[in-house]
């Protein structure tokens, strides 16, 4: 199963520092931007505060498609935060929303993953959701980029993943956590994508 979450950078900041107002005009409307942003038929199982669990069974798909997800999920996502830096400056003293909040998106392939119905809901469990969660608490020293485990890169040619990520170097990085042990990735930086049209 694939596991995708976009995670909103710089929400715990934001929500201390902004008024009431702001806030519930503006991560709504980010997180809804998300969500309508999803052109790979990703399902959603829950809405976590600052980030969206999608999930896909079956067929991973191909890597041009997930990247080009991945392009879109922050093209999109900067897109409306810019209309809502116009819309609402008026309650953020003239502070750009992009200085404060940004995106990284977290992509996990794991085969101990179960989708459980609960209630209306479909809730994902299992050791592989729990190493997504665990990956947006990391030691990358960036606030936006896209974080592919070893996992998911396993289920692609290294030279097919090369091509589709061509606006910055891919990054190795490793993180050792309590009853999971090490995970591997590989990460790219977003940021440089606000200057490709």
């Amino acid at each position: 199963m694939l596991i995708c979450i976009p995670d909103i950078s710089g929400f715990t900041k934001f929500m201390s520092e902004a008024e009431n107002d702001l806030s519930s005009k503006v991560i709504p409307s980010l997180l809804n931007n998300i969500i309508y942003s999803n052109d790979i038929g990703l399902k959603v199982s829950e809405i976590e505060g600052d980030a969206v669990l999608f999930y896909k069974k079956g067929g991973l798909p191909s890597i041009k498609d997930l990247i080009d997800q991945c392009i879109n999920f922050y093209k999109q996502f900067h897109e409306q935060l810019n209309s809502l830096d116009d819309k609402y400056s008026y309650l953020n003293d003239g502070e750009p929303l992009s200085k404060t909040l940004g995106l990284k998106i977290i992509l996990h392939y794991g085969k101990d993953v179960d989708a459980v119905n609960i209630g209306k809901h479909i809730k994902l469990m299992g050791e592989d959701v729990i190493v997504a969660h665990k990956l947006l608490k990391n030691t990358i020293n960036k606030d936006e980029y896209v974080l592919l485990t070893e996992s998911l890169m396993d289920q692609y040619s290294p030279t097919d993943l090369d091509k589709r990520i061509f606006w910055s170097n891919t990054k190795l990085g490793d993180e050792n956590y309590k009853h999971i042990g090490e995970i591997n990735y590989a990460y790219v930086n977003l940021k440089p994508l606000r200057d490709i049209k």
